[in-house]
């Protein structure tokens, strides 16, 4: 897919949501995103402010090569990185709350419209 044109945040997030349909992609996210904070908060409680460059290593680090491998798309970051961090914050606080399958279902509506 090529990168998309958006007016506004709301009418980018079932393309963000759509470009994470598969679970295991959404929890290659999570997991990176969880170890990122996990190793900055650590080295922020150690007073080693460095450690805080591992939360986008990490992070970006798993998540870039879930896209490639496991959807077979590019990240939308690429494209909208504001964006897609916002949007990165919202599913991972809604996998969280267990609401994936309400993921899985914006991300099936999204693709069924725009195929």
């Amino acid at each position: 897919m090529t990168t998309q044109e958006f007016g506004s945040y709301e009418e980018f997030w079932p393309y963000y949501v759509a470009m994470h349909s598969r679970a295991a992609t959404r929890w290659v996210h999570l997991a990176g995103t969880l170890t990122g904070l996990a190793v900055a908060a650590y080295g922020l409680a150690r007073g080693r402010k460095r450690y805080l460059a591992a939360l986008p290593v990490i992070g970006y680090g798993t998540a870039w090569p879930a896209h490639f491998l496991i959807e077979g798309n590019n990240p939308a970051t690429f494209g909208h990185p504001a964006w897609s961090l916002r949007g990165d914050a919202a599913m991972i606080r809604m996998m969280l709350a267990g609401r994936d399958a309400e993921l899985a279902a914006i991300a099936e509506k999204w693709l069924a419209d725009n195929r």
